[in-house]
């Protein structure tokens, strides 16, 4: 009698939970729709590559920067990588959809959404947009785990019967009746720990909590870097480590100037344009390249420039400071030899 109670109420879960787990399941799978069928986005030097955007993430990651950073600088290892993640975010969009191995496959969007969520829930310009897509990922990982699922592959199983269904696996993996006397508990702690995950990230991220709200997506930051002169050259190294992910910045102006902020070098927009190829040394994937108006800088990249400065009288004794304007505006100054910015 209990037993048929507690599987009509593990039924009755998995049907109000239906449409979560349909949503979930094309979140998912559509990522692999698009990127494969679509569109190929897995091709390297190519628009749209996932692997830059998957640069977009580096600069304010939490906790998993050094694995990002690790692939970003591996191009190889990164395309490999993201096949792989795009074949696993099918599968497990697939399988949920269908309702087949859905504890098993809640355990997959589970960390899927936790990856997300670690590496850019800082990215968002106006709803703090892969910050919600990570957090309700992960809570509605844990929702489908709880339920099992019903109009699925693993209802039908249990429908008919199958032999394997009264596997201790089936009830872990699959759905039906969880092997729990009291699942009060297990709720309760798991429910808590999410929200505390909530709480922490939302405040990490955004300031979202107490204290100031930010958001480092809305405009463009550079960090300027090992400013030195070597010769007749201008070496410093550039990194983009705020704005929006499909922007970054467009430099418009470069100017070194003196102690007194006299100007001793420009290079405008056109310029910047046309800057020397073999003067940029980039880090990752994404890379800082000259565009048709200016010297872009996409979100993450990180790159080592040098100008010519043989065209400045004494350079040693006159050149005090580097400044980098953007097109909307924002300049970012660094002194000589200073890794102020």
């Amino acid at each position: 009698m209990n037993q048929t109670i507690n599987n009509q109420c593990y039924y009755t879960a998995g049907l109000f939970t239906l449409s979560l787990r349909l949503v979930i399941g094309w979140t998912y799978f559509s990522a692999f729709w698009r990127r494969l069928v679509l569109e190929n986005k897995l091709i390297p030097d190519e628009a749209g590559y996932i692997g830059e955007k998957f640069n977009h993430f580096l600069p304010n990651a939490l906790g998993i920067k050094p694995v990002i950073e690790y692939l970003v600088t591996h191009p190889d290892t990164l395309q490999h990588s993201m096949i792989a993640f795009t074949i696993i975010e099918a599968i497990v969009g697939l399988f949920i959809m269908l309702g087949l191995f859905t504890r098993l496959m809640s355990i997959g969007v589970f960390s899927l959404a936790l990856g997300i969520l670690l590496g850019s829930g800082w990215i968002g310009t106006t709803c703090l947009d892969e910050w919600q897509i990570g957090i309700l990922g992960i809570a509605g990982g844990f929702t489908l785990f709880l339920t099992g699922s019903s109009y699925s592959f693993d209802e039908y199983f249990l429908k008919n019967n199958f032999s394997f269904t009264h596997k201790k696996w089936f009830q872990w993996c699959n759905s039906g009746v969880l092997p729990f006397s009291n699942l009060k508990p297990v709720v309760l702690i798991g429910s808590m720990v999410i929200f505390g995950l909530t709480l922490f990230t939302n405040q990490y991220f955004h300031g979202g909590v107490w204290g100031t709200l930010h958001n480092k997506s809305v405009k463009p930051k550079l960090e300027i870097t090992n400013v030195l002169l070597q010769n007749s050259d201008l070496h410093f190294t550039i990194h983009c480590t705020e704005g929006v992910d499909v922007y970054g910045s467009f430099l418009i102006g470069m100017y070194i100037l003196d102690e007194n902020g006299n100007i001793l070098k420009a290079l405008n927009h056109t310029e910047l344009s046309h800057f020397r190829k073999e003067s940029i040394s980039n880090h990752y994937v994404s890379k800082v390249k000259p565009g048709k108006h200016s010297l872009i800088i996409p979100l993450g990249s990180k790159a080592d420039l040098v100008i010519n400065i043989g065209d400045i009288p004494d350079p040693k004794k006159r050149i005090h400071t580097l400044k980098l304007v953007d097109i909307s505006g924002i300049e970012w100054t660094a002194r000589l030899n200073s890794f102020n910015h």
